[in-house]
Formats: structure tokens, C-alpha cells, sequence
């Protein structure tokens, strides 16, 4: 299978100021809607993450040397034998073999495993969706917006809409799937391998450790094909760009040691950045599929945003998981404790699968992701994302300078 069809990267390359183009109209479409009012909350929550940043690093998927060349010998410093894991033992997850620590993440590529029947049934994490932890109104809460009905991607994706994609993972519940953002590399212009999503689909948080065979699909079904269409799809129909998969990971302390099912104290702080490769070898993630998006942490206050959009690929009814899905609306704030820092909530009711999906706003007449897609409640009319301050910027630097030239 080839990485990239020619003809997709060729028409992508001319189509990139399109795309971003229709994602900012998209957002300026409700940049004069009604909403809350706002306080300091966005200084104090930036100023929160930064010490929570402080107090921890970032907590990455390796040490901090350098991207190790052989995962196998770093299975095998683990006591797992690196033919038994591709031969299925990966599907052990007992205590002990299940890695926690930052240090712990291994990843080794198991080429095939993600066919089309495979990632068709990936369920959604719904056990990440349900914000049990949101119900009370805390510290610096807005009311509770109004449910935006998710719209479907005009396709093709790659067209029309940010560099979003799918990503899968494998669980002790199952397979998995997430969304991400494919995002812009500063030391690496042009030929990032970064993408942006949440720290729940891929670190279990307090009571888990790192999933599993985790797994990039940008522009998942390009052409928004349905589920009867798909029966007998091809591998380059559900993954136009191919597979790529994550080699290193990083996301924050805070959520491996407090994050939970329903989220927990660090849904503030649930946001992770993969650095990946192709599955089958080839150029770099964002020279193959023609772009990629700046990251905001100036997490600014939501009195001063007119509007955010939240991309992503629902995969828990009414939806199915294979169409992209956006949600654009005035941003409110939700506190989960008033000692930590404040979320940004918008109404949405995509479902779990859109976990991770990125959050974009205009800048200036660019595209730029300034959140992800982390909790939000069982009957699926809002969602909630962190606000990106110093705490994330330092993981998505560590990984830039250390990892993004591998």
C-alpha cells in the first residue's frame, strides 16, 4: 500500500488556502453570536497550568535522550519478547505488563494489523465522554449552552477541511478509536510528523498506563463514503495517506496521575502530542498530506473569542464513525474545581469518537488549534476542552526539539 496516492497529494498542495480559507468562514459565521461574558478565568487558569507544568514537566513516551532506533531491545528491558508482542501479546494487559510510566511508552509497528474491517470496528471510548465530574457548577461556570447539531464535512476532507484524521488504539476493552490534528512542527517547517489530541486516547490516566498499536489515519474515509459503501473497501478508501504510527508520545503528568473514566482532575490538562511515521516508510506526515496547523497557547479569555469549531469523527450513536463531523459555537467556560484551571465548553452533540478532535479558531485570517475535544455529558450536548497555556506548550516544544527531526 502506498502512503500517499499521487493524486490526492498533487490536488492537495493547490487546495491547502482553500481549505483553511473555508475553515476560518466557517468560524466567523457565529463570531457575533450571543454569549456569556467572561472574567480573568483564562489568566488564571494559564496560570494554573503553568505551575501544575512546574511542579511536574511534561511527561513524555521515552526518556529524554532521544528516540530509541530499536523498540525491540526496549520491549525486551520490558521482559517482553518483541515476536510474541506482534504475535498477539500485546493483548495481555495485566498489571504489571501494563507500562505507565512517561518512560514506558513502546509502540513497534505491527504492519497490517489496522485493516478496513478492523477500523470499522473500533468503538468509541464512551467511558472518556461521560463528564460525571461536570455535573456540579463549580468555581468560574458559565450556563449551559445550547446543543449545536454536528454538521458533516463537505467532502472530499481533504478539501474542505482542517488536516483531521482518526486514530486507533487497542484497550483492555477493545479497539478504540479518537480523533487528531495533524499540526506544524517549528523545527521542522514543511515536514511535521506532530499530531495534536487528547491524553485519554493514549494514556488511561491514574488506574491505566499507555494504550496500545495507536495508530493515525489522516482524512480517514476522504470522500464520506457510508457504512453499506464500505462493505468491501479498500485500504487506500478508508486511509487515502496510509497509516502512521505513533513512535513516541507525550502528554502531561497531570492526566496520567489524575485523569479517569469520566475524565477526573485532569481533563484540565487532557491533551497529548504524538510524533509518528508511516507504516510503510515515506515522506513526513505533512508533506504528504499538504498541511498542517499552527498551535495557539495564548489559551485566551472566551469574553475575546467569537467563536471556536470542534472537528471530529463521532463514532457513538446516532453517528457511526466514519464521517466528519464540526460543531462550531460561542465558547463558554467550565470549572471542574475551582482550583483548577478553567475549560472552554461549547454546545456540540458529537459523540465519543470525536475525543481529541481538534478545536480551531481564526487568528488573523489563519486556522489555528487552540483546544481538543475532552469531556463532555452522557446526553451528548456539549463539549468541554482544555485551554492550551505554558503546561502544553512545553509538551508540544519538548517534542519538537527533541523528536521531530526522527
Amino acid at each position: 500500500m502506498r502512503s500517499t496516492p499521487a493524486p490526492f497529494a498533487r490536488r492537495r498542495g493547490r487546495r491547502v488556502a482553500l481549505a483553511t480559507t473555508g475553515l476560518a468562514a466557517a468560524l466567523a459565521l457565529t463570531a457575533t453570536a450571543c454569549g456569556p461574558n467572561d472574567d480573568k478565568a483564562g489568566d488564571r487558569s494559564d496560570a494554573a497550568a503553568s505551575q501544575g507544568a512546574d511542579n511536574s514537566g511534561a511527561a513524555s513516551g521515552g526518556s529524554d535522550s532521544k528516540l530509541p532506533d530499536d523498540l525491540a531491545d526496549k520491549l525486551k528491558k520490558h521482559g517482553i519478547d518483541p515476536d510474541k508482542w506482534k504475535n498477539g501479546a500485546w493483548k495481555n494487559w495485566d498489571k504489571d505488563d501494563w507500562l505507565r510510566e512517561s518512560k514506558d511508552f513502546v509502540n513497534p509497528v505491527i504492519a497490517g494489523l489496522w485493516k478496513p474491517e478492523r477500523m470499522r470496528e473500533a468503538k468509541d471510548p464512551d467511558k472518556t465522554i461521560a463528564a460525571k465530574d461536570a455535573a456540579a457548577d463549580q468555581g468560574a461556570t458559565d450556563p449551559e449552552p445550547t446543543p449545536v447539531p454536528a454538521k458533516a464535512e463537505k467532502t472530499p476532507y481533504h478539501e474542505n477541511a482542517a488536516p483531521v484524521g482518526k486514530i486507533f488504539f487497542d484497550s483492555p476493552e477493545g479497539s478504540m478509536v479518537c480523533s487528531g490534528t495533524v499540526v506544524k512542527d517549528p523545527r521542522n517547517p514543511g515536514r511535521s510528523n506532530l499530531v495534536w489530541t487528547a491524553g485519554h486516547c493514549v494514556h488511561a490516566g491514574r488506574n491505566g498506563g499507555w494504550y496500545r498499536n495507536i495508530a493515525f489515519v489522516p482524512s480517514y474515509n476522504d470522500l464520506g463514503k457510508s457504512e453499506a459503501e464500505l462493505g468491501r473497501a479498500t485500504s487506500q478508501e478508508m486511509a487515502p495517506y496510509g497509516q502512521y504510527w505513533a513512535d513516541w508520545v507525550s502528554t502531561s503528568n497531570e492526566w496520567i496521575n489524575e485523569g479517569g473514566p469520566t475524565g477526573g482532575a485532569g481533563a484540565t490538562h487532557d491533551y497529548a502530542v504524538m510524533h509518528v511515521k508511516p507504516e510503510q516508510g515515506g515522506k513526513s506526515l505533512e508533506e504528504t498530506v499538504g498541511n498542517a496547523l499552527d498551535v495557539d497557547f495564548s489559551a485566551p479569555a472566551t469574553r475575546s473569542v467569537g467563536s471556536m469549531g470542534a472537528w471530529g469523527y463521532p463514532a457513538a450513536p446516532p453517528f457511526n464513525g466514519l464521517i466528519m463531523h464540526k460543531c462550531v459555537d460561542r465558547p463558554g467556560r467550565l470549572s471542574l474545581s475551582p482550583s483548577l484551571p478553567t475549560m472552554y465548553r461549547i454546545g456540540c452533540t458529537m459523540t465519543g469518537g470525536s475525543s481529541g478532535g481538534g478545536w480551531f479558531r481564526a487568528v488573523g485570517g489563519k486556522t489555528k488549534l487552540v483546544s481538543n475535544t475532552s469531556i463532555g455529558p452522557a446526553e451528548n450536548t456539549w463539549l468541554a476542552g482544555p485551554q492550551l497555556g505554558e503546561g502544553a506548550e512545553r509538551v508540544y516544544d519538548m517534542m519538537s526539539k527533541k523528536y521531530g527531526s526522527q
